[in-house]
């Protein structure tokens, strides 16, 4: 795969990401991104790349593409690799969205039973102190 073909031929080539993001004029990010598979650059930079490294492109992208001339399957392996990248992230967000969703269910949950706590308390010690009555008479108190 792309990523992981990247990163080794730039630590063969004795780069840092640094260094490798300077000559492409990207910043480390970017280079960062495209090692661990999370964005693929386009044709243009992928082709610079591949002279930067002093590489062909069909070595980093690990297919096999004949002559570097032919960018049509070049922009086909890149159309796949965005494709399986897409792909990757809909199932990512979609599994923090339930995530998320079960958190929030949770909590809620909680409060609820906090308040029901609450009031259930406080009723249960209002009732206990009504139980009492004082009645005064002649400035003398009885309770009941």
């Amino acid at each position: 795969m792309f990523s992981e073909n990247l990163k080794a031929v730039r630590k063969a080539k004795g780069y840092t990401q640094e260094e490798l993001a300077i000559k492409l004029n990207v910043v480390r990010q970017t280079v960062s991104k495209w090692e661990k598979g999370l964005s693929v650059p386009d044709a243009d930079v992928l082709s610079r790349i591949a002279d930067v490294l002093d590489t062909k492109v069909s070595v980093l992208l690990g297919g096999s593409v004949k002559e570097e001339a032919n960018t049509n399957a070049v922009a086909e392996q890149l159309a796949k690799i965005s494709e399986q990248l897409a792909v990757k992230n809909r199932r990512n967000k979609r599994i923090w969205e339930i995530i998320g969703i079960v958190l929030l269910v949770i909590v809620i949950f909680n409060i609820m039973m906090a308040v029901l706590f609450s009031v259930n308390t406080s009723s249960s010690s209002w009732s206990e102190n009504n139980n009492q009555s004082v009645i005064e008479i002649d400035g003398t108190d009885i309770e009941e």
